[in-house]
Protein backbone atom coordinates (compact mmCIF):
# COMPACT_ATOMS: atom_id res chain seq x y z
CA UNK A 1 0.00 0.00 0.00
CA UNK A 2 1.20 3.22 -0.58
CA UNK A 3 1.24 4.84 2.92
CA UNK A 4 3.35 1.61 3.50
CA UNK A 5 5.83 3.79 1.91
CA UNK A 6 6.58 5.41 5.26
CA UNK A 7 7.74 2.46 6.56
CA UNK A 8 10.69 2.33 4.40
CA UNK A 9 13.45 4.63 6.57
CA UNK A 10 14.92 5.78 3.67
CA UNK A 11 12.07 8.53 4.17
CA UNK A 12 13.23 9.71 6.71
CA UNK A 13 16.00 12.70 6.90
CA UNK A 14 17.30 11.98 10.06
CA UNK A 15 18.34 8.07 8.73
CA UNK A 16 19.97 10.40 5.77
CA UNK A 17 21.51 12.58 8.33
CA UNK A 18 22.62 9.97 10.86
CA UNK A 19 23.97 7.75 7.85
CA UNK A 20 26.58 10.04 6.71
CA UNK A 21 27.15 10.52 10.64
CA UNK A 22 27.51 6.87 11.10
CA UNK A 23 30.11 6.36 8.25
CA UNK A 24 32.53 9.13 10.49
CA UNK A 25 32.15 6.75 13.39
CA UNK A 26 33.50 3.90 10.90
CA UNK A 27 35.77 5.46 9.54
CA UNK A 28 38.08 6.45 12.67
CA UNK A 29 36.66 3.29 14.25
CA UNK A 30 38.90 1.36 11.31
CA UNK A 31 41.54 3.53 11.48
CA UNK A 32 41.56 2.71 15.43
CA UNK A 33 41.25 5.81 17.06
CA UNK A 34 37.91 5.99 18.18
CA UNK A 35 36.17 2.41 19.19
CA UNK A 36 34.71 3.69 21.89
CA UNK A 37 31.80 5.09 20.09
CA UNK A 38 30.93 1.97 18.36
CA UNK A 39 27.29 0.52 18.48
CA UNK A 40 26.15 4.00 20.43
CA UNK A 41 23.41 6.30 18.83
CA UNK A 42 24.02 8.93 17.02
CA UNK A 43 23.06 12.15 19.04
CA UNK A 44 20.90 13.90 16.50
CA UNK A 45 17.76 15.71 16.79
CA UNK A 46 15.67 18.29 14.85
CA UNK A 47 16.40 21.54 15.88
CA UNK A 48 12.83 24.36 16.07
CA UNK A 49 11.71 25.82 13.44
CA UNK A 50 12.96 28.97 12.04
CA UNK A 51 11.85 28.69 8.07
CA UNK A 52 14.83 25.63 7.78
CA UNK A 53 15.15 21.83 8.34
CA UNK A 54 18.13 22.30 10.48
CA UNK A 55 19.59 19.18 12.29
CA UNK A 56 21.82 19.26 15.71
CA UNK A 57 24.17 16.92 16.76
CA UNK A 58 26.42 16.67 19.52
CA UNK A 59 28.23 13.72 18.56
CA UNK A 60 31.39 15.57 18.84
CA UNK A 61 30.85 16.61 22.51
CA UNK A 62 30.00 12.93 23.28
CA UNK A 63 33.39 11.70 21.75
CA UNK A 64 35.02 14.27 23.51
CA UNK A 65 34.34 12.58 26.66
CA UNK A 66 35.60 9.30 26.28
CA UNK A 67 38.47 10.60 24.01
CA UNK A 68 40.13 13.34 25.63
CA UNK A 69 39.79 15.69 22.83
CA UNK A 70 38.67 19.04 22.53
CA UNK A 71 35.24 18.87 20.68
CA UNK A 72 35.44 21.86 18.51
CA UNK A 73 38.18 19.87 16.79
CA UNK A 74 36.21 16.66 16.48
CA UNK A 75 33.44 18.62 15.30
CA UNK A 76 35.19 20.14 12.81
CA UNK A 77 36.79 17.11 11.68
CA UNK A 78 33.12 15.78 10.97
CA UNK A 79 32.03 18.88 9.26
CA UNK A 80 34.75 18.40 7.07
CA UNK A 81 33.69 14.86 6.41
CA UNK A 82 30.45 15.63 5.78
CA UNK A 83 31.44 18.45 3.39
CA UNK A 84 33.01 16.28 1.04
CA UNK A 85 30.36 13.51 1.14
CA UNK A 86 27.35 15.53 1.28
CA UNK A 87 28.06 19.37 0.31
CA UNK A 88 25.46 18.94 -2.27
CA UNK A 89 22.30 17.21 0.28
CA UNK A 90 23.36 20.06 3.35
CA UNK A 91 25.15 23.03 4.77
CA UNK A 92 27.03 22.29 7.64
CA UNK A 93 28.77 24.30 10.16
CA UNK A 94 29.94 24.08 13.93
CA UNK A 95 28.39 25.97 16.94
CA UNK A 96 30.66 25.85 20.13
CA UNK A 97 31.24 24.75 22.47
CA UNK A 98 30.96 21.58 19.71
CA UNK A 99 27.39 21.41 17.74
CA UNK A 100 27.46 20.36 14.37
CA UNK A 101 24.30 22.84 12.15
CA UNK A 102 23.22 20.49 9.43
CA UNK A 103 20.67 22.46 7.41
CA UNK A 104 19.09 21.02 4.23
CA UNK A 105 19.40 22.37 1.02
CA UNK A 106 16.06 23.21 -1.45
CA UNK A 107 17.10 20.38 -3.40
CA UNK A 108 17.17 17.20 -1.25
CA UNK A 109 13.83 18.80 0.56
CA UNK A 110 12.30 19.06 -3.27
CA UNK A 111 14.05 15.33 -3.47
CA UNK A 112 12.33 13.90 -0.35
CA UNK A 113 9.02 15.72 -1.20
CA UNK A 114 8.72 13.52 -4.72
CA UNK A 115 9.78 10.43 -2.71
CA UNK A 116 6.39 10.93 -0.56
CA UNK A 117 4.32 11.92 -3.46
CA UNK A 118 4.92 10.52 -6.65
CA UNK A 119 3.37 7.18 -7.66
CA UNK A 120 6.07 4.38 -8.60
CA UNK A 121 8.88 5.27 -5.85
CA UNK A 122 8.69 2.28 -3.63
CA UNK A 123 12.72 2.23 -4.44
CA UNK A 124 12.96 5.55 -4.43
CA UNK A 125 15.79 6.23 -1.68
CA UNK A 126 17.66 9.98 -0.95
CA UNK A 127 20.35 7.62 0.11
CA UNK A 128 24.00 7.65 -1.52
CA UNK A 129 24.86 4.25 0.34
CA UNK A 130 23.14 1.15 1.34
CA UNK A 131 21.63 1.27 4.95
CA UNK A 132 19.77 -1.62 6.76
CA UNK A 133 16.26 -1.00 7.27
CA UNK A 134 14.97 -1.14 10.30
CA UNK A 135 12.04 -3.21 11.54
CA UNK A 136 7.88 -1.68 11.89
CA UNK A 137 7.38 -1.07 14.95
CA UNK A 138 3.83 -2.23 15.77
CA UNK A 139 1.49 -0.09 15.97
CA UNK A 140 1.22 2.08 19.28
CA UNK A 141 -2.87 2.91 20.12
CA UNK A 142 -2.80 5.19 22.60
CA UNK A 143 -6.03 7.16 24.45
CA UNK A 144 -6.94 10.11 23.42
CA UNK A 145 -10.09 12.98 23.50
CA UNK A 146 -12.46 12.52 21.15
CA UNK A 147 -12.12 15.67 19.82
CA UNK A 148 -8.76 15.53 19.33
CA UNK A 149 -8.82 12.31 16.94
CA UNK A 150 -11.77 14.15 15.00
CA UNK A 151 -8.91 17.52 14.16
CA UNK A 152 -7.13 14.75 12.76
CA UNK A 153 -9.24 12.74 10.82
CA UNK A 154 -10.89 15.79 9.76
CA UNK A 155 -7.76 17.30 8.61
CA UNK A 156 -7.02 13.58 6.93
CA UNK A 157 -10.54 14.18 5.02
CA UNK A 158 -10.23 17.34 4.01
CA UNK A 159 -6.84 16.62 2.35
CA UNK A 160 -8.62 13.65 0.45
CA UNK A 161 -11.18 16.35 -0.56
CA UNK A 162 -9.16 18.88 -1.77
CA UNK A 163 -6.95 16.35 -3.97
CA UNK A 164 -10.11 14.60 -5.80
CA UNK A 165 -11.65 17.96 -6.61
CA UNK A 166 -7.92 19.15 -7.70
CA UNK A 167 -7.70 15.94 -9.78
CA UNK A 168 -11.44 16.22 -11.27
CA UNK A 169 -10.57 20.16 -12.63
CA UNK A 170 -7.27 18.28 -14.47
CA UNK A 171 -5.06 20.67 -11.68
CA UNK A 172 -3.39 17.21 -11.00
CA UNK A 173 -3.21 13.57 -11.70
CA UNK A 174 -3.74 10.84 -9.21
CA UNK A 175 -2.57 7.30 -8.85
CA UNK A 176 -5.99 5.82 -7.33
CA UNK A 177 -5.11 1.70 -7.62
CA UNK A 178 -5.71 2.16 -3.94
CA UNK A 179 -8.75 3.99 -3.64
CA UNK A 180 -7.74 5.39 0.06
CA UNK A 181 -4.32 6.78 -1.08
CA UNK A 182 -3.56 9.75 -3.45
CA UNK A 183 -0.12 9.78 -5.12
CA UNK A 184 0.59 11.83 -7.79
CA UNK A 185 1.41 10.07 -11.80
CA UNK A 186 3.86 12.69 -12.54
CA UNK A 187 6.57 14.38 -10.88
CA UNK A 188 5.94 17.87 -8.99
CA UNK A 189 7.84 20.97 -10.16
CA UNK A 190 9.68 21.89 -6.30
CA UNK A 191 12.13 23.81 -7.78
CA UNK A 192 11.70 27.34 -9.23
CA UNK A 193 14.23 28.17 -12.32
CA UNK A 194 16.76 29.52 -9.84
CA UNK A 195 16.77 25.74 -7.48
CA UNK A 196 14.48 27.47 -4.96
CA UNK A 197 11.67 25.41 -3.06
CA UNK A 198 8.05 26.80 -4.78
CA UNK A 199 6.72 26.70 -1.18
CA UNK A 200 8.15 29.98 0.81
CA UNK A 201 5.35 30.79 2.16
CA UNK A 202 5.83 31.17 6.27
CA UNK A 203 2.90 28.46 6.53
CA UNK A 204 4.53 26.30 3.78
CA UNK A 205 7.61 26.53 5.47
CA UNK A 206 6.18 25.43 9.09
CA UNK A 207 3.65 22.61 7.59
CA UNK A 208 6.92 21.05 5.92
CA UNK A 209 8.65 21.24 8.98
CA UNK A 210 5.74 19.30 10.65
CA UNK A 211 5.88 16.65 8.14
CA UNK A 212 9.90 16.12 8.09
CA UNK A 213 9.26 15.55 12.16
CA UNK A 214 5.99 13.55 12.01
CA UNK A 215 7.99 11.31 9.06
CA UNK A 216 11.39 11.03 11.25
CA UNK A 217 9.12 9.96 14.20
CA UNK A 218 7.20 7.09 12.20
CA UNK A 219 10.38 5.94 10.83
CA UNK A 220 12.62 5.87 13.42
CA UNK A 221 12.30 3.04 15.49
CA UNK A 222 14.62 4.63 18.27
CA UNK A 223 12.22 7.68 18.93
CA UNK A 224 8.73 5.98 18.23
CA UNK A 225 7.99 4.38 21.53
CA UNK A 226 8.33 7.56 23.21
CA UNK A 227 6.20 9.96 20.71
CA UNK A 228 2.48 10.96 21.89
CA UNK A 229 1.12 10.41 18.27
CA UNK A 230 -2.47 12.10 19.23
CA UNK A 231 -0.22 15.07 19.92
CA UNK A 232 1.91 15.05 16.83
CA UNK A 233 -1.04 14.30 14.63
CA UNK A 234 -2.77 17.32 16.19
CA UNK A 235 0.18 19.36 15.31
CA UNK A 236 0.23 18.39 12.06
CA UNK A 237 -3.41 18.73 11.33
CA UNK A 238 -3.26 22.21 12.63
CA UNK A 239 -0.04 23.52 10.59
CA UNK A 240 -2.44 22.09 7.68
CA UNK A 241 -5.16 24.27 8.79
CA UNK A 242 -2.53 27.63 9.15
CA UNK A 243 -1.20 26.34 5.69
CA UNK A 244 -5.00 25.97 4.00
CA UNK A 245 -6.40 29.41 5.17
CA UNK A 246 -3.04 31.41 4.22
CA UNK A 247 -2.49 29.48 0.63
CA UNK A 248 -4.86 29.43 -2.23
CA UNK A 249 -4.31 26.93 -4.57
CA UNK A 250 -7.70 27.83 -6.91
CA UNK A 251 -8.47 31.18 -8.45
CA UNK A 252 -5.45 33.26 -9.24
CA UNK A 253 -2.92 31.09 -8.35
CA UNK A 254 -4.34 28.13 -10.47
CA UNK A 255 -4.74 31.08 -13.47
CA UNK A 256 -1.18 32.53 -13.21
CA UNK A 257 1.03 30.32 -11.62
CA UNK A 258 -0.34 26.40 -11.84
CA UNK A 259 3.44 25.34 -10.57
CA UNK A 260 2.77 26.82 -7.64
CA UNK A 261 -0.32 25.57 -7.26
CA UNK A 262 0.49 22.07 -7.93
CA UNK A 263 3.14 22.43 -5.49
CA UNK A 264 0.71 23.16 -2.45
CA UNK A 265 -1.36 19.95 -3.51
CA UNK A 266 2.00 18.41 -3.33
CA UNK A 267 2.04 19.38 0.36
CA UNK A 268 -1.71 17.83 0.85
CA UNK A 269 -0.71 14.53 -0.78
CA UNK A 270 2.32 14.66 1.70
CA UNK A 271 -0.08 15.52 4.36
CA UNK A 272 -2.34 13.16 3.36
CA UNK A 273 -0.11 10.53 3.96
CA UNK A 274 1.17 11.37 7.15
CA UNK A 275 -1.89 11.70 8.65
CA UNK A 276 -3.49 8.38 7.38
CA UNK A 277 -0.14 6.86 9.13
CA UNK A 278 -0.33 8.30 12.00
CA UNK A 279 -4.21 7.74 12.27
CA UNK A 280 -3.60 3.92 11.58
CA UNK A 281 -0.64 3.14 12.12
CA UNK A 282 -0.83 4.59 15.76
CA UNK A 283 -3.08 4.99 16.84
CA UNK A 284 -5.61 2.05 15.58
CA UNK A 285 -7.83 4.73 14.46
CA UNK A 286 -9.44 4.76 10.73
CA UNK A 287 -8.47 7.20 8.27
CA UNK A 288 -11.56 8.59 6.51
CA UNK A 289 -11.55 9.85 3.09
CA UNK A 290 -14.39 11.97 4.22
CA UNK A 291 -17.07 13.14 6.99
Amino acid sequence: MCYRLLSDQNKAIKHLIAGYLVSFFSIFTNSGEITSIKGKKVPLYQGGYNQKILYISGMAISISKSQNSPAMEIAQAIVEHLSRNSASLFNVKVIPPGWIHIELVDSTLAAWLHCLTVSGNEECSLEQSEQAKSKISVPNRQLTNSLTIFKIQYAHSRCCSLLCTAAKEGLIELDRTNIKSFVSVKAISWLNCDKKLRLNHADESFLIYQLVKVVDNLVCADSGSSINWSKAGENLSQAFERFWCNCRIWGEVKIHDPELAQARLGLLIATQLVLRSVLEDKLGIVAPVEL
